[in-house]
């Protein structure tokens, strides 16, 4: 029998730990993980995403401002470097686009944001999707990862995790799943059950 102890212990590390993000309720780790999330966004596998992600981080883009002051040719050739290569030319400038509407709606802190979504994960996502490229998908990816930092999201599963749930023979019940785990685990069990789904697929 599947116990939440195996599907963490196998797959329980989130995207913003593969990517190297060290998930605060800060700035710049509030913005590195919105970038994850935007490499995320387009049909492109989430390993390729994670390693453009750090491609992005060695050259030294881990705040808005960084992103904005780079150069387009020079975000194509990191996100190359990390393999992100069908998407290279357009993503490059959703970056900066991203970096841009974040400075202008929210002055360049997704603290912000959280103000705005006024405690309504429903809202949060309304609002992740006016960001360049961030559609529902990549908005239910945020949130999930986000959890971890802001209890005021939590509990979040979406369909992709709550589907690994019932495949782990746990329940698919988010308020249940939650109860299972301690505070900010909620977002690593959220990210061990997606991948459950993923390799139940395969």
């Amino acid at each position: 029998m599947t116990t939440v102890d195996d599907v963490l212990a196998e797959y329980g590390t989130t995207h913003a730990e593969q990517a190297g993000i060290k998930l605060a309720d800060k700035p710049q780790p509030l913005y590195q993980l919105l970038v994850l999330t935007t490499l995320m966004s387009a049909r492109i596998g989430s390993d390729i995403a994670v390693a453009a992600a750090k491609e992005l981080w060695r050259a030294g883009w881990r705040t808005p401002k960084a992103m904005r002051g780079s150069e387009w040719t020079d975000r194509v050739h990191a996100l190359g470097r990390g393999r992100y290569v069908r998407y290279d030319e357009s993503t490059a400038r959703y970056l900066v686009d991203s970096a841009e509407f974040l400075h202008e709606r929210y002055r360049d802190d997704l603290r912000n944001l959280a103000e705005a979504a006024e405690g309504s994960p429903e809202r949060l996502e309304k609002l992740l999707t006016e960001f360049p490229r961030i559609g529902p998908t990549g908005a239910q990816i945020f949130c999930e990862e986000v959890q971890a930092v802001w209890p005021w999201v939590r509990p979040y599963f979406d369909k992709r995790a709550l589907a690994g749930a019932k495949k782990a023979g746990l329940p698919a019940d988010p308020e249940k799943l939650a109860g299972l785990v301690a505070g900010a685990d909620v977002a690593r069990l959220a990210a061990a059950l997606v991948q459950v789904n993923v390799h139940a697929k395969r």
